[in-house]
């Protein structure tokens, strides 16, 4: 008993000489103290990404969502502003367009637009100047400039012939004979005043042409465009430039006279659906507040001839306002209409 004892003894001894070295051991070496985690940290760090992202994808949609505004474009210059003020031009004003110059022009305003190279008739500027008459046509001198005369004076006259001796002329001449013998000798002697650098022109040169008197035809009979009565009469005074004729919608709409339609649409405000006919050099019809129209561009129409269905489009009744421009000029329809 007294050995187990013992070993006993010195197994717990050496246990604890082992277990003291390597405690010993481990004192010696660098001590690294745990790591700790910082929860708060990384809770904060987690979140900063999406933070991050969340405005940048809100700019994102914001960019998508609003284009990038393009600078404006320069203003070009008005067009035409050396003919400003002359005879046969007008000067854009604001709230024009191209189809009411040509009504106040008495022109097609396809015309207009031809005469100016004007490419978009809807695309016209404030200040810029345009023709609204036709332009001349250019004279042909080519014969005239490569027809001219050599001019050779002639000899002057001798005195005896001029002036014969008494003795072979016994009775003066008569008056008339006289005359005429002054008349010749002027005549003659014109050609050698001219100087050389002013040639004659030969009398077979054809001359500029003048310009002709309006036709006979100018002046129309026109007729009644629609059967209603008259409820509003023309007053340019009160910017009234035609008549209103009362009726139903869809009643007909007919010509006043023949011609050729040069509008047909709604592009000027306070017409509605608009007809425009250009009868000749002078006058025009305007056909306004249509339900329907029948007809187009450049279509010739005759007299009496349907064109439209009365409405009211851009009215507040259902009319017809019919104009009658002389040269572009707004004229009272009722002195060109038959009474009835």
């Amino acid at each position: 008993m007294k050995g187990l004892a013992m070993a006993r003894w010195n197994i717990g001894a050496w246990t604890a000489v082992a277990l003291s070295m390597t405690l010993l051991a481990c004192s010696s070496g660098r001590q690294r103290p745990a790591p700790v985690a910082d929860w708060a940290k990384a809770k904060k760090a987690a979140s900063a990404p999406a933070s991050s992202e969340a405005p940048a994808k809100a700019a994102s949609e914001v960019v998508a969502a609003e284009p990038p505004i393009a600078e404006a474009a320069p203003k070009r210059a008005p067009v035409g502003v050396e003919n400003a003020g002359k005879p046969g031009y007008y000067t854009v004003q604001k709230g024009d367009t191209l189809i009411r110059i040509g009504l106040d022009a008495g022109q097609n305003y396809r015309d207009i637009a031809r005469w100016n190279a004007i490419e978009n008739p809807n695309k016209i500027e404030i200040g810029d100047v345009y023709r609204v008459v036709p332009p001349e046509e250019p004279v042909v001198a080519k014969a005239v400039a490569s027809s001219r005369l050599s001019v050779t004076p002639l000899p002057p006259v001798p005195a005896a012939a001029a002036t014969p001796p008494k003795a072979s002329s016994p009775a003066a001449p008569p008056p008339a004979t006289v005359a005429s013998t002054a008349a010749s000798a002027v005549k003659a002697a014109a050609p050698s005043t001219l100087p050389a650098s002013e040639p004659m022109v030969a009398a077979s040169v054809p001359q500029k042409p003048q310009p002709a008197a309006p036709a006979a035809d100018d002046m129309l009979e026109f007729a009644w465009p629609a059967k209603g009565e008259v409820i509003a009469g023309f007053d340019e005074t009160k910017n009234r430039k035609g008549i209103d004729l009362a009726g139903g919608a869809g009643d007909p709409v007919l010509a006043a006279a023949e011609g050729k339609v040069v509008y047909a649409g709604e592009g000027l405000r306070g017409y509605g659906k608009l007809i425009i006919i250009k009868h000749n050099n002078t006058f025009l019809t305007a056909y306004a507040h249509n339900q329907s129209i029948l007809v187009k561009e450049d279509q010739s129409v005759k007299k009496g001839q349907k064109i439209a269905e009365m409405g009211s489009s851009d009215s507040d009744r259902v009319k017809l306002h019919f104009e009658i421009r002389e040269r572009g000029r707004p004229v009272d329809p009722m002195k060109y209409l038959r009474s009835r």
